[in-house]
C-alpha cells in the first residue's frame, strides 16, 4: 500500500518538474555520473543481495548497483514522480525494479533490504524523520545506509548562480533551508539530528568535492528549465526568457572550458547503519 503524505512534492514532480526531469535525464546522467561509483562502492552489500534506492529518478543508480548484485540481486528503485519511474522502467534490466511509492509512507516489507542507497533523493520529504524511520523499518538488522546530498549553496555556487542572473528578470522566492528541496540537508548537523531520531546509527557525515561538468550545448537548456528559474520561466512572455537566457549565457561563460562547463559539486557522503 502506498500513501501519498508529500502532496506538495507528489505535485511538483508528477507534472512539470518531473516531466523536465525526465527530458532531460541523459544531462542529468552525465553531469551525475562521477557519484554513481562513490555510493555504489561505498555502499555495495555483496552479490546476491537486496538493496533499496530512495529517490530514483530515472533510475541510474538503481540500475548501476543491480549490475552489481548479480542475477541473484535485487535492486528496487522507489520515486515519487510518475514521469521519471516510467523513465527508469523503460530501460529497466534485471535484478532492477522500480515502483512509484512516496518512501515516506509506503508500506515496505519489514527487514527486507540489506542496504538501503540514494543520489540526491532524500532531501524532499517534508518529514524527514517520519521517513528515515520507515525506511529503516524495511531494513534488515545492521543493513547500511549510504547517501549523497547536497552541502550549501554558498559551496555549489554553480547551481545558484542561475537564480543569481535571473533575478533582476523573473520573481524568485527566497527558500526556506529546511523547506524540502535540493540544499534541504546543507546542514551536516541536521542530518545527524535526522538519523539518530529516526533510529539509526553509527552515523557518518563526510564532505566530498566530486569534479563534474555539463556539455556547453546542453547547458542553457539545463539552467533554463530545471530549479527555480525553470519554474520561473514556464509562464515567461518570450521577451523575458530572451533576457533571461542572455544572462544566464553571459553568467556561465567563465565557466566553459574545453566544450564544457566544469565545477566542483560539494555535497556529503552519508552512511548509517539500521538498529
Amino acid at each position: 500500500m502506498t500513501t501519498m503524505r508529500n502532496q506538495d512534492q507528489a505535485a511538483l514532480w508528477n507534472d512539470a518538474s518531473g516531466k523536465t526531469w525526465a527530458e532531460m535525464q541523459d544531462v542529468l546522467d552525465r553531469m551525475l555520473a562521477p557519484f554513481e561509483p562513490l555510493l555504489v562502492d561505498a555502499a555495495f552489500p555483496g552479490e546476491g543481495k537486496r538493496v533499496l534506492d530512495v529517490g530514483c529518478g530515472a533510475g541510474a543508480t538503481t540500475l548501476a548497483m543491480a549490475k552489481r548484485l548479480g542475477p541473484r540481486g535485487h535492486c528496487l528503485g522507489v520515486d515519487i514522480s510518475a514521469p521519471l519511474i516510467a523513465a527508469a522502467e523503460a530501460r529497466a534490466i534485471a535484478p532492477a525494479v522500480f515502483l512509484r511509492a512516496d518512501a515516506q509512507t509506503h508500506e515496505f516489507t519489514p527487514h527486507d533490504f540489506d542496504a538501503v542507497i540514494s543520489r540526491f533523493g532524500v532531501m524532499f520529504f517534508d518529514d524527514p524523520v517520519a521517513a528515515f524511520t520507515n525506511i529503516r523499518r524495511a531494513a534488515r538488522p545492521h543493513a547500511s545506509l549510504t547517501f549523497v546530498a547536497w552541502r550549501s549553496p554558498a559551496e555549489n555556487s554553480f547551481f545558484t548562480l542561475a537564480a543569481r542572473a535571473a533575478a533582476p528578470f523573473v520573481p524568485l522566492r527566497a527558500p526556506d533551508p529546511d523547506a524540502p528541496g535540493q540544499f534541504a540537508f546543507a546542514d551536516g548537523a541536521r542530518i545527524r539530528r535526522i538519523l539518530d531520531a529516526s533510529g539509526w546509527t553509527s552515523v557518518d557525515v563526510r564532505a566530498v568535492d566530486v569534479p563534474t561538468h555539463i556539455e556547453e550545448h546542453d547547458l542553457i537548456a539545463y539552467v533554463t528549465k530545471l530549479g527555480p528559474v525553470g519554474l520561473a520561466l514556464r509562464d515567461a512572455d518570450e521577451t523575458t526568457r530572451t533576457r533571461t537566457t542572455e544572462a544566464l549565457r553571459a553568467a556561465y561563460a567563465p565557466s566553459l572550458r574545453d566544450g564544457a562547463a566544469r565545477f566542483s559539486a560539494a555535497s556529503w557522503l552519508v552512511t548509517a547503519r539500521a538498529s
